[in-house]
């Protein structure tokens, strides 16, 4: 048990790190890039990795590894963005519904059910078609799209803490409604939050490198790991690390959000650490 405990702890510490490093180098993309990202060089097309272009040159001759840097920023934008406003709008809403009548609570879980049953990709393409292409588009579109998950969570979290003697407690001194729901319902859902929260961050990645990468989210020449994945495709036979190094990058980052997620649920919830 202490050797599998240890392995996790290692598994988060490396997967945290990674992490950390990445929000490093898209705070410091701009300066710490060593070429210009949209520098259209037509003399050095799809060159392989050399000295001065260490993952080489991409069908405009533009340094791959730059615009790997660059592409860190709207990436994480969006994620982290779009799980702010999904949560914020989620957990509204799930929490609301365990405090109001049962017609309202019925419907409300009932839509959020409906919006369940689409895969969130298929929702993003269907929205953001009638919107302009761009990170505050695919941010608020995500966003309203990852909203019912969190508000299944903070619901059913609700229902459970909802039921626990000290609520009724509460009730019995006259606490407000309002007073219950922000000191004893939401500490005590956080943790559920929480883990949703990581969940939600590396499936809103995934759901914009694939609207990017079929030519639906980020603008070029704004460069994304999606859009250089999608156009990469089309130069496999030529220059097949074009395609392997913002695939290798958005991999490693998703991975290590779940790892990261699995062990945050681990340490949050009682059952599963005893």
């Amino acid at each position: 048990m202490r050797s599998l405990l240890a392995r996790s702890d290692a598994t988060l510490a490396v997967s945290a790190g990674f992490l950390g490093a990445l929000l490093l180098i898209a705070l410091l993309g701009p300066w710490i890039a060593p070429h210009d990202p949209t520098l259209i060089n037509h003399t050095n097309v799809l060159k392989p990795a050399s000295a001065e272009h260490w993952m080489g040159t991409d069908e405009f001759g533009r340094d791959i590894l730059s615009r790997l840097i660059i592409g860190i920023r709207p990436t994480l934008i969006i994620a982290f963005g779009a799980t702010v406003m999904a949560a914020v709008i989620g957990v509204a809403l799930g929490v609301g519904a365990g405090f109001i009548g049962r017609t309202i609570e019925f419907l409300m879980m009932r839509g959020a059910d409906i919006m369940l049953g689409f895969p969130p990709i298929l929702l993003t393409l269907l929205v953001i078609g009638f919107w302009p292409a761009g990170v505050g588009s695919l941010l608020v579109t995500i966003g309203l799209i990852y909203a019912p998950h969190f508000a299944r969570v903070a619901h059913a979290a609700t229902l459970q803490v909802m039921r626990q003697d000290f609520i009724d407690a509460e009730r019995a001194m006259g606490t407000s409604e309002w007073r219950i729901i922000t000191r004893g319902v939401l500490p005590n859902i956080l943790p559920a939050l929480v883990v949703q929260a990581t969940l939600t961050v590396a499936a809103a990645i995934l759901v914009e490198s694939g609207a990017s990468f079929l030519g639906l989210g980020i603008k070029p020449p704004e460069p994304s790991w999606g859009q250089m994945i999608g156009t990469a495709r089309g130069y496999l036979s030529q220059a097949p690390m074009y395609t392997f190094w913002p695939a290798l990058f958005l991999a490693g980052t998703v991975l290590a959000i779940n790892l990261v997620g699995d062990r945050l649920r681990d340490l949050l919830d009682p059952r599963l650490s005893a």
